[in-house]
């Protein structure tokens, strides 16, 4: 009579926490599913609330490069998000119920630019669909998708305050990292990252470049990106920066992609 198999592994026994396990898993080399991809999240309270006069040639800029670039793009929500969680926080929401209602703004968002895109061959997807980017990027597709990421009701509680940590920025950033891309650039409506806001205080510092760990020190009361994306940024195995600029002036998305300077650089 044959023996049992006992099917043979390192992980065998273990609780998945001891810290020596872990530092055993870290030479461990992982695919980049597409390394030339680029993530361009389109800022809803940025970008896509100024409507028409700044997204139409938004679209038209973007959508010319998807016709020599891999192109992603995630959506913001805006002015919708605030309201909901306005709502959703006055009525004492949970933190994981918060996302979910934002992650509905956003995905409205989304559908509207992938029609916008048509001619681009512009198409909805959704966060599931991500490994099915080599297919659809090939087949001449330039996919949209929300940028809230899928988080819902299992959202982390915030550091401070109600609002949920995991937002679009930060979904259009462990997006490019899952798929190992090229880039993520963030459009918003300021010329990139300074030492505080410039809508209150037009003096402010411009800052060109900066490193994670540098900007979180920074402990700034106002920032340009969400924290999350930055923290985040420190521990990735592919994307090692983040790009923000402003998708209101034409052309600055296109340096973005092609790897010129242009905004705020903030490195891994």
């Amino acid at each position: 009579m044959a023996e049992r198999f006992e099917i043979g592994s390192r992980l065998r026994g273990e609780s998945l926490v001891r810290r020596g396990l872990l530092r055993e898993t870290e030479g461990v080399g992982q695919i980049r599913i597409m390394p030339d991809l680029n993530v361009i999240k389109i800022g809803g309270h940025g970008v896509i609330d100024y409507g028409r006069k700044v997204v139409h040639p938004l679209v038209e800029e973007i959508g010319e490069l998807s016709r020599n670039h891999k192109i992603l793009i995630a959506t913001g929500g805006g002015a919708r998000v605030r309201h909901i969680l306005d709502i959703g926080i006055d009525l004492g929401m949970p933190t994981g119920v918060l996302a979910e209602l934002a992650g509905k703004i956003s995905e409205q968002n989304a559908i509207m630019i992938s029609l916008l895109f048509s001619k681009y061959n512009g198409v909805r997807i959704h966060t599931e669909d991500l490994l099915n980017l080599p297919s659809l990027i090939s087949l001449g597709m330039l996919p949209v998708v929300q940028g809230t990421p899928p988080y819902g009701l299992y959202e982390h509680p915030p550091k401070l305050g109600s609002i949920p940590p995991h937002r679009t920025d930060t979904g259009a950033f462990l997006m490019a990292e899952v798929v190992g891309g090229r880039s993520c650039i963030l459009g918003k409506n300021v010329d990139g990252l300074y030492a505080e806001n410039p809508f209150v205080n037009p003096d402010a510092e411009f800052i060109p470049e900066i490193a994670a760990d540098e900007l979180l020190e920074m402990r700034m009361e106002d920032m340009v990106l969400e924290p999350m994306a930055v923290e985040l940024l420190r521990d990735a195995v592919h994307v090692k920066e983040i790009r923000v600029v402003n998708a209101h002036v034409p052309g600055n998305i296109t340096k973005a992609v092609n790897g010129e300077q242009v905004g705020t650089l903030i490195r891994a």
